[in-house]
Formats: C-alpha cells, structure tokens, sequence
C-alpha cells in the first residue's frame, strides 16, 4: 500500500525534491519557530501543522542544536522532506511542506530575528530532557559550564551566542520586549512531566540573573503550554532513503520513518494564535497530566526496560525484545505496577497497552533499543522512579521497576551496549564497587532515599543477578 499524495508522475527522474518543481506547497508565512530539528518533530509537530486546515498560513522556521548536518541536508530541497508512515501491512509516503526555513544553531542572527518579528506566534521545543540544563530539584543548573558561559554571555552583550536552549529563549524574548513584537507561547514538546512549567522555571530563573526586569516582562507577556507527545520516530537510515527514491524517483537526503499512531495532548493560551492543530487530531484539555502519565510511563517506561533489559540478552530493536516471551512478561509486570497508579478509566488503560504491544510489534519500524538507552539519567528519574517510590510506598516490591532499575546498572557497569549520556558526570562512579554497592548507589540517585530500602536493593540485586545469568 503506497500512495504518494502531493507527488507529480512527471517528477519521477531521479530528481531532489523542490518546491520549484510542484513538490508540496509554496512556503507559508513563518508563523512557528522551533528549536531541536529532528526526526520527531518532523514526524509529529510539523506533521499536524501540514495536515491542518490553515497550513498555508503557518510555516515553521526551524533550528538544529548545533550540527548541520540535517540543514544541508533539507536546505537543497526547500525544507521539504517525505514522511513514510510504517504500517504491518505497507507503507505511505507524503511530502510534508510545513518547513519553511531549516537553520543550523550557529545562526543566532536568524534566530533572533523571528523572535523581534512580531508574525511569531509560537516557539515549539524538542531538545530532549537534557536540553532543559535543570539541577536534580527541577531548577536552572548553574554549575554547568554552558549554563555559566550563557549568563556572563547575556550579561555583557543583548546579541552575544548561547549554547544552551534556554540561554536561546532568554536572548530572544529579550529581543521580542525590545521590540515590541508581542505576547507569544512557548510550547515544548519533550517527555518531561510538566514540560510547559519545567520551561518556564528555567527561563525565567536564567532571565532573574541576566535582567530582572525581563523576567517580570516574561510572566506578563509570554505564555507556556503543556504537551504529551507520542509517535515512535525511529532514527532516519540509508534503507529510508532507498524506499522513498525506488517508490517515487525522488533523491530525499532525510526522510523520516514512523508508525501509524499519533497523538498530540496540549493545555495552554495561545495569545497570539496558533495552527488548527485540534481540527486535525490534536486534543486541547485542561490538565495534560492523566495523559502525560499514562504515556511516560507505559510507553517510555516500558521503552526503557526493553533497552537495558532486552539489549542485556542481545535483543537489537523493540520489535526483537519484545518477542521474547521473558521480556513480554517484564514489560507487563511493570505495566501492572504503573496502571495503579494512573487516574484514567480501566478499559481506557486496558485498549492503551493494547494498542502498545501492536506497536511495538510493528516489524516496520525498526526501533533501535541503543537509541532508547541514551541518557538514563534523565528518562528514568521521570519514567520509572515515580511509580517505585509509590509501590513501596505501598507495601509492595515492583518486581517490573525493579528489572528495569537492574538492567540499567548492568548496562551501567558494561553489559551490552556502551552508556550514551549527554551528561556523563551524572553517572560517573555510580556502578563502581560491588553488584549491591552500585545497586545502592543507582537506587539512591533515582529516588533519594530508596538506597536504603533494604527489601528493595534485594529485590533489585537479585533481578540484576538473573539478569546477569540470562545474559550469559
């Protein structure tokens, strides 16, 4: 099954895709910017701006972090890009248009001139949960170098470089109140609980120390929205590339894979408007957190313990892991343990981990456990951590935490593949010692206190010994 809606036959040459040559839409207006261009926010964010009524009036100015790579990439093709939706059954591949403008993040001068334009609306996010710089309590970290060279940076010159992204927002909004150009509502779209407070804490905490005045500008002028995102966007591959140039002739250097699913829960004002995203699929509510709960942590959880549990018996994709029947019974013990926890009706908890083992069974999309693995220690403290604290809290030991929290220290101490961490200081000597010292010491840093839960620690240590046994 492959339909190619906005492709003319007569473009099938071999060519890169253009807007020039009939591809897509002309470039709407930039009414959108986003910082953090990847696969997911092209996959879900842009995709619901494309599909939405009003989409030739939205465009989206958007910035990498700091490679370039994919601006080189998506730059020669006007932004343009195709999405191939993976079903069990087939595939379909639309060219998205809602790209307007691609940017490296060493373009500050860009980036600061749609924050003074006062046609800017919005500033979406996808900078994942490091991205934020907050400390172990939520706040602005300032013992990091970067968050440090950012204040002085601000301190000393209204157009200096930043590297952090709140460092980014803070220059802009202070060019936006300089200019004049208007409210406007920050909206990011990471899988942090809260994400729209957990911005906005570090921005105006950041914007506190470089000019006061600017954070009591902020709060009466900017507004924060909070999201729950979910579409399972495997990183792009050359086998991508090949699948969209065999079924349309078209060189497209970064299409982007994913699944059939979507959803997209947002709570916030919108001041200075924003695409009708909600007339295509996207819920506007009250209160994001049922759903950002059931979503951390039956989705992302359950991610969580297929990387380090499933990569610890050599399992290479979700696919892979969760085929395996010992897996499948993890994934539903912690499911077990997580869905006590939720304030959503049973059935409606009962058809969501339904429709995830259909997903994650999906042979189509290849989901790497080694991308999923990357930076536990920011996941875990918001995926799993919450629902052990409140099993033990309980009376009870949560034996699916508990695997995931035991595969997690193995990977910590070398089994499977290498620790990926934006922040390694983090995980720096945790796993040393014995197997119960790092099981100690990784409880500790997950949940304060639960390092000396002893029934716990047992618990732990004794799945990261079956673990060890299965693996071998």
């Amino acid at each position: 099954m492959i339909t190619l809606p906005q492709l003319r036959p007569q473009v099938r040459t071999g060519l890169r895709l253009s807007r020039a040559a009939g591809h897509g839409r002309p470039a709407a207006p930039v009414r959108v910017v986003h910082l953090g261009l990847g696969g997911f926010v092209r996959a879900h964010q842009a995709w619901y701006t494309d599909n939405a009524p009003d989409a030739a009036g939205w465009g989206i100015a958007a910035f990498t972090g700091r490679s370039r790579a994919l601006v080189e990439a998506l730059a020669p093709q006007d932004g343009l890009y195709t999405l191939v939706t993976r079903a069990p059954d087939g595939e379909r591949l639309r060219v998205v248009s809602s790209l307007s403008a691609v940017h490296g993040g060493d373009e500050h001068d860009a980036w600061l001139g749609y924050w003074a334009d006062r046609a800017v609306a919005v500033a979406t996010f996808t900078v994942t949960e490091a991205g934020y710089v907050r400390a172990a309590g939520g706040g602005l970290d300032t013992d990091r170098e970067d968050v440090r060279a950012d204040i002085a940076a601000l301190r000393a010159d209204r157009h200096a470089r930043v590297r952090t992204a709140p460092g980014r927002v803070v220059a802009g909004l202070r060019l936006r109140r300089a200019t004049g150009a208007g409210p406007m509502t920050l909206l990011p779209c990471d899988n942090l609980p809260d994400n729209g407070r957990a911005l906005e804490r570090v921005v105006l905490e950041l914007a506190d120390l470089v000019d006061p005045g600017l954070a009591e500008w902020i709060v009466g002028h900017v507004a924060f929205g909070t999201t729950m995102v979910d579409r399972i966007t495997p990183a792009t591959t050359d086998g991508a590339r090949e699948a969209v140039r065999a079924a349309t002739g078209l060189a497209d250097a970064a299409p982007v894979a994913t699944e059939p699913f979507s959803e997209w829960v947002v709570a916030g004002d919108f001041p200075a408007g924003r695409p009708a995203w909600d007339e295509v699929g996207a819920q506007l509510v009250d209160d994001v957190l049922p759903f950002e709960r059931r979503k951390l942590w039956l989705l992302n959880g359950a991610h969580s313990l297929l990387a380090y549990a499933g990569g610890a018996l050599g399992h290479r994709t979700v696919a892979d892991a969760i085929a395996d029947h010992r897996v499948l019974g993890w994934v539903e013990a912690w499911w077990d343990e997580a869905s006590r926890h939720l304030a959503l009706p049973p059935d409606e908890i009962t058809a969501y981990r339904r429709a995830l083992l259909d997903r994650f069974a999906n042979p189509r999309i290849q989901h790497l456990l080694a991308q999923i693995a990357a930076d536990g220690s920011e996941k875990l403290p918001v995926r799993v951590a919450p629902v052990l604290r409140a099993e033990c809290e309980a009376g009870r030991l949560p034996l699916g935490a508990c695997t995931t929290v035991a595969a997690w220290v193995l990977r910590l101490r070398g089994h499977g593949a290498p620790v990926s961490e934006a922040r390694p200081e983090r995980v720096a000597g945790l796993a040393d010692g014995s197997l119960a010292d790092a099981v100690r010491a990784v409880l500790g840093r997950l949940a304060p206190g639960m390092g000396a839960h002893e029934p716990l620690v047992a618990a732990v240590l004794d799945r990261a010994r079956t673990l060890e046994a299965l693996a071998a």
